[in-house]
């Protein structure tokens, strides 16, 4: 059901030789961003009238209007289960928790006597949100791009999520009670392409933004990337991932469980074992089959994810090089299930999040630990973050220098622009000073 890699006995390679060794999803961007063009352009030029078509398009219901109702929003809410109500204000409250830490302050430094750099974090004014809608819906996905939002203090928050034909028209209604429970009342039936779009021109019914996050599929992830410039976004997110380090410790009914866990999001989603037991990976092999077997979604996705190529059982000779590999791999997701676990976790280098121990699954990642589950995939680890408070701020420094203290380093200025063969710059200090600089 998934395949071997064995990395034993020779020497790892280094850097991108190790990466290409390892699996994962073919996630095409670059090709899909010819065909999400003309959708994106459609709306820019049509607004509201496009997004209506496109709805018909490709998720067939026949639209009156973009935004949803408020008295949608409230009839999802009553209409919600008390128990799933529970759970979302739980996560809620669990990612309030956490976020609210994140918030920096401002921050004043005295290079010199008179002369000062403050840098301020001054939250977007207004952000879209994106909420998949596909082959599952996401609730949990409102609550992790909405909770960062708001601790950050961005003051106009949207979000658009597909409509759904067996609702009538708008988005699921947990999406819309999800929205509700966190006082987003501004949401739209959009979805793939022209739902950032929506947030990037802007149309008739919904102002422009100046970001758009949130995870999607391909069309999504290629709008990101058409309208980067235009607009900030978190990142281009790709299929899902899970990776886990593991020892012989390990319980191998616990790694077959997560394993299939995320490979029942999506027929592209990667599961990966990275382990130096080879007892451990036949036993997980073995597992496999009865866990899969009484689920859901077996052929559709979970199947076919475990098959793919972006799956695997990697085999190494040790912990280090089991290091080596994950940091190599990036992984969205990374479990470390190994004697010692806390202290393993804390020299990896690359991973969107990392989760410790046996008692620490991703699914409580994605739904309640209070942590982000909007994180980087891909290997883009290597050098982004996942969706925190910080994807909302910007750092603007303020500089605050006296006559003094200005006139103490006016000569290393002048020097500089004249080095860069950039005279007016030097003009700008002498100027200051009857053209002649102050020599200290």
């Amino acid at each position: 059901m998934i395949s071997r890699i064995d990395l034993r006995g020779d020497a790892l390679p280094k850097g991108g030789a190790l990466r290409d060794l390892l699996p994962r999803a073919e996630f095409d961007v670059e090709a899909a961003l010819e065909k999400v063009r003309p959708i994106c352009e459609a709306v820019h030029h049509r607004g509201d009238a496009a997004l209506i078509d496109y709805a018909e398009k490709f998720d067939g219901v026949v639209l009156d209007q973009v935004r949803v109702p408020a008295a949608a929003l409230t009839r999802a809410l009553e209409e919600l289960d008390p128990a799933v109500r529970a759970a979302l204000e739980e996560s809620i409250r669990r990612a309030r928790i956490v976020h609210r830490e994140q918030r920096r302050d401002q921050h004043t430094t005295q290079v010199v006597p008179g002369g000062t750099v403050t840098e301020k974090w001054v939250p977007v004014e207004r952000v879209g949100l994106y909420a998949p809608g596909g082959r599952s819906v996401y609730p949990s996905s409102v609550i992790m791009n909405a909770v960062p939002a708001q601790e950050a203090g961005v003051e106009s928050i949207a979000l658009a999520s597909p409509p759904q034909k067996e609702f009538g028209g708008l988005p699921h209604p947990t999406i819309l009670a999800a929205c509700a429970l966190l006082g987003v009342d501004e949401v739209y039936a959009a979805g793939g392409a022209q739902a950032v779009a929506m947030f990037a021109y802007g149309t008739e019914s919904c102002a422009p933004a100046n970001m758009v996050t949130g995870p999607g599929n391909i069309w999504v992830a290629a709008a990101k990337r058409y309208f980067t410039g235009r607009i900030g976004i978190d990142t281009e997110a790709g299929p899902t991932e899970i990776a886990v380090l593991a020892d012989d410790t390990a319980d191998p009914v616990h790694i077959a469980a997560d394993l299939i866990s995320q490979a029942e999001h999506d027929p592209l989603a990667a599961a990966v074992l990275v382990t130096d037991s080879l007892a451990l990976a036949e036993a997980v092999e073995k597992e496999l089959e009865p866990q899969v077997a009484a689920t859901k979604h077996i052929e559709d996705r979970i199947v076919p994810a475990l098959r793919g190529k972006q799956s695997a059982i990697v085999l190494v000779d040790g912990l280090e090089e089991g290091l080596r590999v994950v940091d190599a791999y990036g992984a969205e997701h990374l479990e470390i299930q190994t004697a010692d676990a806390t202290a393993v976790a804390q020299r990896v280098r690359n991973a969107g999040a990392i989760f410790v121990g046996p008692w620490a699954p991703v699914s409580l990642g994605d739904y309640c630990a209070g942590s982000n589950h909007v994180l980087p995939t891909g290997g883009c680890a290597c050098h982004s973050s996942g969706l925190s408070v910080q994807s909302f701020l910007r750092g603007i420094h303020i500089v605050d220098y006296a006559q003094d203290a200005l006139a103490e380093v006016a000569h290393h200025v002048v020097t500089l622009a004249e080095a860069e063969d950039l005279p007016a710059h030097g003009a700008a200090i002498k100027a200051r000073f009857g053209w002649k600089v102050p020599q200290q």
